[in-house]
């Protein structure tokens, strides 16, 4: 041990005369460990709302979409091939997008008509996962009817949100019309097209965009309804690498020219993906803030024992330590404070991220107040997701920011002449 570390270390032991340094250095300490133990705790439930977040966009949706520019893919069977042949690609699924308007009885909602093959579907999309109510399997099956000739049951499936299902009041089993208003021409024009189909399954994803917009039916019946026989929409992909999705995209689009374009999971979610990082990185600038204003403790705890010690950095000088030995020792001092708020904070940082949604539910519990309503978020759990590399930078940032802190009062202290300390001695 250096005796500048063993003279840093005694001067953090406090005297009768000097207890008011040492309750400075205390809060300097705790400012350091609140700071450090907020960035923590507030990027780990950034981040778990984050990667949530993800999670419910790439259950939904592929992760990659391939589309033609001048109308629906026609030869769709020999495209999912080719696509299938991809390095990185597991499997692909054809599907119909349109824009149609259900009706039950009195309540009409405008939503997202999507066709999809069952079968191919569940190896792209997570969808048979978030079916609350029935199968997306159910949407397959034929309609038949009785020996008499009287339907019995003559609809085809569709697949409804959780909330789309609450707004038209309608439960598996019943009807609903489905219009479209790319319809029939007619001497009195434009007439909308209408199909009824049969609610055979329900599903909720946790978002309410998804669940309230989005309805599914079997890709032939899609077809049939939408005047779209033997073509699709477009080709969903989905791929080993989720964040490597972006050189698959410009290979297709290379290779398949300008008549398709493909485009990836993070390009269609672009603005909201940019806004949680954005908010992310505004965060722990906010927060840093904290660390910093507990950095100028650091630096007054110093300059306050720099007055107090200054005979004994004239002994120190006159017996021979130099200028820098001087300043190491007040540098050390600073850093040993910084270290211990910092050490401090993400140890209480951790085990509070790591049990957040149990302390939650106890604060909830006690107060009768609901911090966090399921019903609200739409989430099953309060997100809270620790990521080693933000707890290492959090670290390193705050002893970073506790070094600087002790430059200028140690370089004063390594300044001080010891004929000046004993003048009034």
């Amino acid at each position: 041990m250096s005796y500048e570390f063993f003279v840093s270390l005694r001067y953090l032991k406090a005297k009768r005369k000097s207890a008011f340094i040492s309750i400075i250095t205390a809060i300097s300490t705790a400012g350091v460990a609140l700071g450090v133990m907020a960035l923590i705790i507030v990027l780990a439930v950034m981040t778990g709302f984050e990667e949530d977040l993800k999670d419910k966009i790439l259950g939904t949706n592929a992760h990659i979409v391939v589309l033609r520019n001048d109308g629906p893919i026609e030869n769709y069977e020999e495209v999912v091939t080719k696509l299938q042949q991809y390095k990185g690609v597991v499997a692909a699924t054809p599907f119909i997008y349109s824009q149609v308007m259900l009706s039950a009885d009195k309540d009409v909602s405008g939503v997202v008509l999507r066709g999809i093959d069952p079968e191919t579907d569940k190896k792209v999309t997570n969808l048979y996962k978030a079916m609350v109510n029935g199968s997306i399997d159910d949407l397959e099956i034929k309609p038949t009817t009785n020996s008499s000739s009287v339907v019995a049951d003559s609809l085809p499936g569709l697949i409804i949100g959780k909330e789309l299902a609450n707004r038209l009041h309608v439960s598996v089993g019943d009807r609903i019309n489905v219009i479209s208003p790319l319809g029939n021409i007619t001497p009195l024009g434009m007439v909308p097209k209408m199909k009824g189909f049969k609610v055979v399954g329900i599903f909720n994803t946790g978002m309410f965009e998804y669940d309230s917009t989005l309805a599914y039916v079997s890709l032939p019946e899609a077809q049939t309804f939408l005047n779209m026989e033997g073509s699709v929409t477009g080709i969903q992909l989905r791929v080993k690498d989720v964040y490597g999705t972006g050189k698959i995209v410009q290979q297709i689009n290379k290779d398949f020219g300008f008549s398709y374009y493909a485009r990836d999971w993070m390009e269609m979610n672009r603005n909201i993906l940019f806004a949680l990082k954005t908010e992310k990185v505004v965060m722990f600038i906010i927060l840093t803030l904290i660390v910093l204003v507990a950095a100028f403790g650091i630096a007054s705890t110093l300059f306050m024992l720099v007055m107090e010690k200054h005979r004994d950095i004239a002994i120190l000088k006159s017996m021979g330590a130099t200028n820098r030995s001087i300043m190491k020792i007040f540098v050390l001092e600073g850093l040993i404070i910084g270290a211990m708020g910092t050490i401090t904070g993400v140890l209480a940082g951790l085990v509070i991220a790591l049990n957040l949604e149990k302390i939650v539910g106890i604060v909830q519990r006690l107060t009768g107040f609901a911090l966090f309503d399921k019903h609200v978020y739409y989430l099953d759990r309060f997100p809270s997701q620790v990521v080693p590399s933000d707890v290492v930078t959090i670290a390193v940032t705050a002893i970073i920011i506790s070094f600087i802190a002790t430059l200028y009062p140690s370089w004063q202290a390594s300044k001080l002449l010891p004929a000046e300390a004993f003048r009034y001695e």
